[in-house]
């Protein structure tokens, strides 16, 4: 397997600090803020220093019911080619439910959602992950999230799955150390026990990031120094196995870049710390190696009706975590509660990056009027859409008070929701504005 080193994620915010950070030999971007014809400036620095660029998909759900979009597979495939990635990664996780399978709406989580630990669930993904396999021109590396919730009746313990998963696919395993923290917290799950359930000769590459607790609960922010007890399991991690690579995500509140460097030296310390403890105690006895894709027996596929227990059920679960649905049997509603709120706090900010105006345009009153929007109109169409459908709604009801931002709003609106932009020229504004004031006649 490729040896990666010390990497950092790749975002526009950091972009220049990122390119003059000494040490870093790889970078990896989010694969859906990337066009293939029209890359960054600094990624294309990168790559001709010599640079690993590896795009990380966000979007494919490949833990979903579903077999994966070829359209977005092709994109995925599009940017590896374009940035002569070794590989590609996505999530173990579940990001859309509903549609034909259940004869319901689709709806968005716009986040990622865990996967049951079940038989039903295993066989679905197995089957999504050799799918992707055949469309990438590079292996892809899968990767174990964060969860506020555990899903009731799962059948097996997270290393059980991912060895299961490594041992019928071939697929590699990108492991999140930040997120077996998170499940520690959340779920009460124990780290070390995961690690050594881990086919760790699997690992394509690891991640490492921080996060913050409120009222016991963690959120896996991106957003924070990494903490002690996350370094901790990296080197755990790395007294079993030496990681091909290993790299710092930071996803908001970006710091200086000299605060990177820091976090990327503690992550080179937990390391040699954790080489040191293998050297020192022998090498621990290591899980055997997940198979390579040619020698994975193909199992049969997954029978019609496990996909429609599967999308019954996360159809259910997304519906009550963002239409205000009865909380399905068995699940702890206090944390659903958690859950739900977190997706529409994340929806919110999420919106007012893509559409900036909006919180320009409403002031203070844009987060909670977004916030009671989302509570009762699920996401059906990307956080793009998300936004126009916001303001559409809020002018329907009336809103906002305020004359002026009301005007500004629908300006704003009626330049964004049409087949094309309108037009900046006097004449065509003014027959569209005679053209209305004769139709109220």
């Amino acid at each position: 397997m490729e040896r990666l080193g010390t990497g950092i994620g790749w975002r526009p915010e950091t972009a220049d600090a990122v390119e003059h950070l000494p040490g870093i030999d790889w970078v990896e971007a989010v694969a859906e803020n990337l066009c293939p014809g029209h890359l960054p400036d600094s990624l294309l620095r990168l790559r001709e220093r010599g640079v690993t660029v590896i795009p990380h998909g966000v979007s494919l759900g490949l833990g979903g019911a579903d077999r994966p979009d070829a359209d977005r597979l092709t994109a995925l495939a599009e940017r590896a080619e374009a940035l002569g990635s070794p590989l590609v990664t996505e999530h173990i996780a579940f990001v859309r439910a509903g549609g034909p399978l259940t004869a319901s709406p689709l709806l968005e989580a716009g986040h990622l959602l865990p996967v049951p630990r079940t038989r039903d669930a295993l066989d679905v993904l197995c089957e999504n992950i050799r799918i992707a396999q055949d469309a990438l021109p590079v292996p892809l590396a899968v990767e174990n999230i964060a969860a506020l919730l555990a899903w009731p009746g799962e059948e097996m313990t997270e290393g059980q799955f991912l060895y299961e998963l490594a041992d019928r696919t071939g697929v590699r395993l990108l492991i999140d150390v930040a997120n077996l923290h998170t499940n520690h917290v959340n779920r009460g799950e124990d780290p070390a026990k995961a690690l050594a359930e881990l086919p760790v000769e699997a690992i394509a590459y690891v991640h490492v990031a921080g996060g913050v607790e409120r009222d016991g609960v963690w959120h896996d922010s991106h957003a924070h120094p990494v903490p002690a007890p996350v370094l901790d399991i990296l080197t755990d991690l790395a007294s079993r196995v030496s990681p091909p690579g290993v790299l710092l995500e930071r996803d908001d509140n970006f710091p200086e870049a000299a605060e990177l460097e820091r976090e990327l030296t503690s992550i080179r310390g937990a390391l040699d710390l954790g080489r040191g403890r293998a050297g020192a105690g022998g090498e621990r006895q290591r899980t055997p190696a997940a198979t390579t894709p040619a020698a994975v027996p193909q199992a049969p596929a997954p029978q019609a009706p496990a996909r429609q227990r599967l999308a019954l059920a996360q159809a259910a679960l997304l519906s009550a975590l963002v239409a205000g649905t009865p909380v399905p049997e068995g699940f702890d509603r206090v944390r659903l509660g958690v859950q739900a709120r977190a997706l529409g706090a994340k929806r919110a900010d999420v919106v007012a990056k893509v559409a900036p105006e909006l919180p320009e345009i409403l002031g203070a009153a844009y987060r909670p009027a977004f916030l009671a929007y989302a509570h009762t109109h699920p996401m059906t169409g990307g956080y793009r859409r998300d936004a126009l459908d916001f303001a559409g709604q809020l002018l329907l009801s009336g809103g906002p008070e305020d004359a002026e931002a009301r005007r500004e709003l629908r300006a704003w609106w009626l330049e964004r929701s049409g087949p094309a932009p309108r037009s900046a020229r006097a004449a065509v504004r003014l027959a569209r504005a005679t053209r209305r004031v004769l139709l109220r006649r």
